[in-house]
């Protein structure tokens, strides 16, 4: 198995003290009570997450193999999604209009050689 790079047991540490504090504020928005034991996980990766701590590394490798299955599940649902919704539709829309953007149809040349008839550039003033 390829070996996993983790972030920083610092970032990691941060992170989740900021997601917890969030979790820990957000009933406030709707005038409900702070949650406690969000609060008190957020201040502990804080504490750890400051002083660098080995005990966070366990933490930190399973959340990223956590991220790396989830990258495995979704990424192709979501190439498959947009594949389905946006390259499917153009491709029927070109072939109801009978349009061959990229020369696919069989030619009955002897070359599929395209000539220009533009003036040839001489390369001044490429940039």
């Amino acid at each position: 198995m390829d070996e996993i790079k983790i972030s920083s047991n610092r970032s990691f540490g941060i992170v989740f003290f900021i997601v917890f504090l969030a979790i820990a504020l957000y009933p406030l928005i709707y005038s409900d009570n702070l949650r406690i034991w969000s609060l008190i996980i957020s201040l502990v990766f804080l504490v750890l997450g400051i002083m660098n701590s080995r005990i966070l590394t366990p933490f930190n490798i399973l959340w990223m193999r956590f991220g790396i299955f989830l990258g495995k599940i979704v990424s192709p649902i979501i190439m498959g999604l947009i594949f389905f919704f946006v390259v499917t539709p153009t491709g029927l829309i070109m072939r109801i209009f009978k349009k061959d953007l990229i020369n696919l149809k069989f030619n009955k040349d002897k070359s599929y050689w395209i000539e220009k008839n533009d003036p040839k550039s001489k390369m001044k003033n490429q940039f």
